[in-house]
């Protein structure tokens, strides 16, 4: 991780964020939406206005129902903030892309409101990418 500066502040933080599919359901089942899935993540982090990076990203391919994301963003920014980017245009580029996920359930949603979020140090960040990478079973 590298160290970032905003106007008032230097910092180096790292977030590990893990959100599933609403129901569980196993929607992981194709590569193609393996792939477009962490391309839609990756262009909600890349977003110019929020100033997220990220750092690595996977779809836990064991499961099938897992998304593993390991961002840095500035502290100006909350958790919550932050999951809600990168849920809402996923789910909303991926059902655009893929028909078939809007009929998963009644409700317009592909994710789970639940995530699970947890931080780093510059210690252990490693760690925790190499742990996102080799998650694929």
């Amino acid at each position: 991780m590298q160290l970032k500066s905003t106007r008032h502040c230097t910092y180096q933080s790292g977030h590990h964020f893990v959100w599933i599919p609403f129901k569980r359901r196993k929607i992981f089942t194709k590569e193609a939406i393996i792939e477009a899935t962490k391309r839609y993540v990756t262009e909600a982090i890349e977003n110019k206005n929020n100033d997220m990076g990220l750092i690595a990203i996977e779809v836990d391919r064991t499961l099938m129902d897992h998304v593993h994301v390991f961002v840095s963003f500035p502290p100006r920014m909350l958790a919550s903030q932050a999951v809600t980017i990168m849920k809402g245009y996923s789910s909303r580029r991926l059902r655009m892309e893929f028909p078939h996920l809007k009929n998963l359930h009644e409700k317009s949603q592909l994710w789970a409101h639940s995530y699970y979020w947890g931080t780093t140090g510059n210690v252990s960040a490693q760690t925790v990418k190499r742990y996102i990478e080799e998650c694929q079973g």
